[in-house]
């Protein structure tokens, strides 16, 4: 894993600046100056639990210190987003009310699990998934399930994955699609959108991957969350050769985090700018290609010692690439273009 102490090195960076200043330290962008020339083209946000299960905490990180404007929801209080209570649900819109933070999306486990009928997957994974576990009969519920909750958090997007991915997934790939469509058909006349996440674990994990399905199911509900760490950690460079592939209006989200690569295929997350993305020609693009979605920071990277740490340090890795992309994404007024669409 690349560690806390090579990744400051790397940055020119301290541990005592971290500290005292993590978000301003050697010409990274500070959240708390206001955006005067420019303002963020994203909708620069992070996924609350890479901070802390405790989701007040979060919000107060992520708009007091991190000063933003817009939050990802995945698990909180030790439960995923989709087993939450109606009183865990009314509690956490009045914890985002009090932060004037908007919801990006809903970043559900839906298909994240066996296809049925086929040989288990190589990559069918025992390990805690953000505190999910919903077997292939119960993914129409979840769907459901994420449906409520996107009209609670008044977010107009549901995040996906295509099924654990199979060694082979030819013989199953027009009925894992039929799946998708009917799903995003179902999101459609709630005037929601589904993402599909491209997710090495998964059947959808590289660029080349994501055009396919996305010709498959040209539906205009169904779009990508873009995610270039995961499509590094199995095999290629997402940018260029990766995003330059991809239908530019169907991408409807971003995670950033960053990997490095190790012998036998294997990798290691680092923090974003610590690893084999290239975040500054990424953004570049992003932003050149109009995308106004949400840029949400993705941890995974724990080589901080917590995961508050970790985030914080990946936060100024973020920042620093926007700004190198020549992007102001401070306290200023962020993206809310078409924010119902």
């Amino acid at each position: 894993m690349l560690t806390r102490r090579a990744w400051l090195a790397a940055m020119g960076l301290s541990a005592a600046e971290v500290l005292i200043s993590p978000l301003s330290s050697r010409g990274i962008p500070n959240f708390g100056q206001q955006a005067t020339e420019t303002t963020c083209p994203f909708r620069l946000a992070v996924i609350n639990d890479e901070i802390t299960q405790d989701f007040e905490k979060a919000c107060q990180i992520a708009a007091n210190d991190f000063r933003l404007h817009w939050i990802e929801l995945r698990s909180m209080w030790g439960k995923n987003v989709t087993d939450l209570t109606a009183q865990q649900v009314a509690d956490a819109k009045k914890i985002l009310e009090e932060h004037k933070l908007r919801v990006t999306d809903i970043a559900s486990p839906l298909f994240k699990t066996d296809w049925p009928g086929a040989p288990r997957s190589s990559k069918s994974e025992t390990r805690d998934q953000f505190h999910a576990n919903f077997d292939a009969n119960a993914q129409d519920k979840l769907l459901e399930r994420c449906l409520a909750l996107a009209q609670s958090f008044e977010t107009n997007r549901i995040r996906c994955f295509d099924f654990w991915r199979l060694d082979d997934q030819r013989p199953y790939r027009t009925a894992i699609n039929a799946k998708l469509q009917a799903a995003t058909e179902r999101c459609a006349k709630s005037n929601l959108i589904l993402l599909l996440e491209n997710e090495m674990s998964c059947n959808t994990a590289t660029g080349e991957e994501a055009v396919a399905v996305l010709k498959a199911i040209p539906h205009s509900n169904f779009m990508l969350n873009w995610d270039p760490g995961n499509a590094a950690a199995l095999d290629g460079t997402p940018y260029k050769s990766g995003y330059d592939l991809l239908p530019k209006d169907r991408i409807g989200h971003c995670h950033c985090k960053d990997v490095v690569r190790k012998p036998e295929n294997k990798y290691d997350w680092a923090p974003v700018g610590g690893g084999m993305v290239d975040w500054v020609g990424q953004l570049q693009a992003l932003k050149r290609d109009g995308f106004h979605y949400g840029l949400s920071l993705e941890t995974h990277w724990h080589g901080a010692g917590t995961p508050e740490a970790s985030t914080r340090v990946s936060m100024q890795g973020l920042q620093k690439a926007l700004a190198a992309a020549g992007t102001s994404c401070s306290s200023g007024p962020q993206s809310t273009e078409n924010a119902t669409l």
